[in-house]
């Protein structure tokens, strides 16, 4: 019995030396420890042995079964770590190795302009105001003195939502909503989207952007719509620009002019750009008429004010040189990317 133990120790641990995972390792405890392994039968052939050695046998088999364990235990936890270090080595980063460069996006361009455009009147003084883009008639048409049978209020160039509720088709609406609530001086500007029912071309969609601007004091005067604009159109298209005003009707304004600035592709003499006339039209304005000021509760024989509105896409096309404005709106990586910062 004590041979047949001790070369049951010798080959169960160089069995143990020439394992190399933890699933050859489990099939041998099995074999050797199991219910049906070696030691087991070992221990069962002990009711052949004489009474008085049965103990001693049985103190060999049970010192053998604990060696044997510590000696399962331990190759358990060499295979373990030497799988780890394995691991570790495999997932190894090298921390110095240049990293991949991702490309950076960036602004897209009508949001540039847009903030170059706040910057520019910010730092004259105004306030950036917002507005519900589902508005009333009250405050997209008849506050801005719009009658009720005016072709911009006709259901071909308005989208209704019900019977008083539509999608705003100028963010002139806020200027509304700002003089019913402020006391004078008021000057603000409103960035925004808009809808109107236009076909989609390159010059025309359904939703654009306009900024609209205002500004109600006591003496103000068209020298001082003229003296903004000509400051924001120097801004945006360079000092040397010129800037003409047209006689021009809105509802809303009287005097009414079309603000154009000289194209900055030919310098004013004429190209494909500017269509052979050497200027490009940039925005509407006016002085506030007297019935919008009544309408919001400013009295017009104390207080005056002017107000204008930028086609946000419009600019950006012409800023950018952009021939078709659907550019702007089908997010084309190869497009945007020109713009990034």
């Amino acid at each position: 019995m004590k041979e047949k133990l001790e070369q049951l120790r010798r080959q169960t641990a160089e069995a143990l030396e020439a394992l190399s995972d933890k699933k050859a390792l489990e099939e041998l405890r099995v074999r050797v420890m199991g219910k049906k392994g070696s030691l087991t039968e070992l221990l069962r052939g002990m009711g052949a042995l004489p009474a008085e050695e049965r103990p001693k046998v049985g103190q060999l088999v049970n010192r053998l079964r604990q060696e044997l364990q510590e000696k399962f235990d331990a190759r358990e936890a060499a295979l373990e770590s030497a799988a780890k270090a394995r691991r570790l080595e495999a997932e190894r980063l090298d921390v110095t190795m240049p990293g991949k460069r991702r490309p950076a996006g960036g602004l897209h361009p009508l949001n540039q302009v847009l903030e170059e455009l706040i910057d520019i009147f910010q730092s004259m003084g105004f306030d950036v105001v917002d507005g519900p883009e589902v508005e009333t008639e009250h405050y997209c048409f008849e506050a801005l003195n719009v009658p009720k049978d005016h072709p911009a209020r006709d259901m071909q160039d308005t989208f209704y939502l019900g019977e008083n509720l539509l999608l705003r088709t100028q963010t002139s609406a806020a200027q509304i909503r700002v003089m019913e609530g402020r006391t004078p001086p008021i000057r603000i500007i409103c960035p925004g989207r808009v809808y109107r029912a236009d076909e989609v071309d390159a010059t025309h969609s359904p939703v654009f952007h306009q900024v609209e601007g205002l500004v109600v004091d006591k003496g103000v005067t068209m020298c001082d719509l003229k003296g903004v604009l000509e400051q924001f159109a120097r801004e945006i298209y360079g000092p040397e620009t010129r800037v003409r005003f047209r006689p021009s009707f809105f509802p809303f304004t009287e005097p009414s002019v079309e603000v154009d600035v000289s194209c900055s592709e030919c310098g004013g003499k004429g190209c494909r750009i500017c269509k052979g006339v050497g200027w490009i039209e940039i925005l509407g304005a006016g002085m506030v008429h007297p019935n919008v000021l009544s309408v919001c509760g400013i009295d017009p024989e104390v207080y005056s004010g002017f107000a204008f509105g930028i086609g946000l896409d419009r600019l950006t096309t012409t800023r950018h040189r952009i021939s078709d404005i659907r550019l702007l709106f089908e997010n084309d990586r190869r497009f945007l990317s020109q713009f990034a910062e």
